[in-house]
């Protein structure tokens, strides 16, 4: 077994807990208790709704509790454990770091900084001496915005923020029925409400621009998501414009038929937009039998950006590490086994297609 096989089956304290809730939050409590009072604490999060709302019920409860705190969404192309990101660290000082739904990687964030990752995808590494409050492994498996919801319950007023914890299942979970948490935040807010608050959210992130700031400004101000779904300040109207973008790249995408070679379904196509998630989700359901590969090589240039969905039970993270290239980097093979992706520079893109079978999909020389 490899150092990346063993750290991605990892033990961590919550999956031997009688009572998951009530351990993270002691967690959580304790590694707080050793941050630096004097400076701001810097919680970072991932940019869809799950992210920006475990970073928005941070934000807001220890913002209640006294403590100096920043907000920083982690966007497109960027990865806190990248050496650029960990300038911009670096320069900021902070008294305490909080990273969440970004995922567990090896080594530290920030040396020498108190550190707190609150994250659900399988680990990939052990990152230095942070405190690591995972729900990977746990079933059902609560989201990075239920995990941050339990951690702060100790810290602020927390039943406020529920909306958001719930907007974070919502966002990441096919289904919803197996948490209580869920179903106290729709009996308040509405289940429609909740559903359409995420879905406005998450396209922000996904348009050319990739700028989750309006939807992170009305998670962070806003009581409920009605404010989201029925406002018309300049934020939510943001948000509509974002989505009906989003929605007019997917109808182009979705028309390209996928080419299949073995168990392997590929659907390429060129878009500003990070929609090919979407893609192979909805090719997913209808190619039952294949992995299914929704590739964007006009998401970012000089890359080629792709998502992984099965339905065949096949563990994604094992397929891509069975194809991963020297060149692959963090942004490659994490997540989830049965939702993940990665991004692949165009040289490394040429030989990961033709190892699948796919010559014809190569970059020229």
């Amino acid at each position: 077994m490899t150092d990346r096989d063993r750290s991605a089956d990892m033990d961590h304290p919550l999956l031997h807990a009688q009572d998951w809730r009530s351990l993270a939050r002691a967690m959580f409590l304790s590694a707080i208790a050793r941050f630096d009072r004097g400076r701001p604490v810097l919680v970072l999060g991932h940019f869809d709704a799950d992210g920006l709302s475990a970073l928005a019920i941070i934000v807001r409860a220890l913002r209640a509790s006294g403590l100096q705190v920043q907000a920083r969404p982690v966007g497109k192309g960027e990865n806190p454990w990248d050496p650029r990101f960990r300038l911009e660290l670096e320069e900021r000082r902070p008294g305490g770091l909080i990273a969440t739904d970004l995922g567990v990687r090896g080594g530290d964030l920030l040396h020498g900084t108190p550190t707190i990752i609150v994250d659900h995808h399988r680990p990939t590494g052990t990152p230095g001496d942070a405190v690591v409050i995972s729900g990977h492994g746990l079933q059902p498996e609560p989201t990075s915005s239920l995990l941050a919801w339990h951690c702060v319950g100790g810290t602020a007023e927390a039943e406020p923020l529920l909306w958001l914890a719930a907007m974070g299942l919502i966002g990441d979970m096919a289904r919803d029925e197996d948490f209580p948490e869920i179903a106290a935040a729709q009996a308040v807010y509405g289940k429609t409400a909740l559903r359409d608050a995420v879905s406005l959210v998450n396209a922000p992130r996904r348009t050319a621009s990739a700028d989750p700031s309006p939807a992170l400004r009305l998670l962070m101000d806003k009581d409920g998501p009605k404010a989201l779904t029925k406002g018309d300040g300049e934020d939510a109207q943001a948000l509509r414009v974002a989505k009906a973008e989003v929605r007019a790249e997917v109808e182009i995408a979705r028309r390209i038929a996928p080419k299949v070679r073995g168990d392997v379904a590929l659907i390429r196509f060129h878009s500003p937009c990070q929609i090919h998630p979407l893609i192979a989700q909805q090719w997913r359901g209808r190619l039952k039998d294949k992995i299914v590969l929704a590739a964007n090589d006009g998401y970012r240039d000089g890359w080629v950006h792709f998502a992984a969905r099965s339905a065949t039970g096949t563990d994604l993270i094992r397929f891509l590490a069975d194809h991963r290239l020297a060149g692959a980097d963090a942004h490659y093979g994490s997540g989830h086994a049965q939702a993940t992706g990665g991004a692949l520079r165009q040289a490394d893109w040429n030989a990961f297609v033709e190892g699948l079978g796919f010559p014809e999909e190569t970059f020229a020389a």
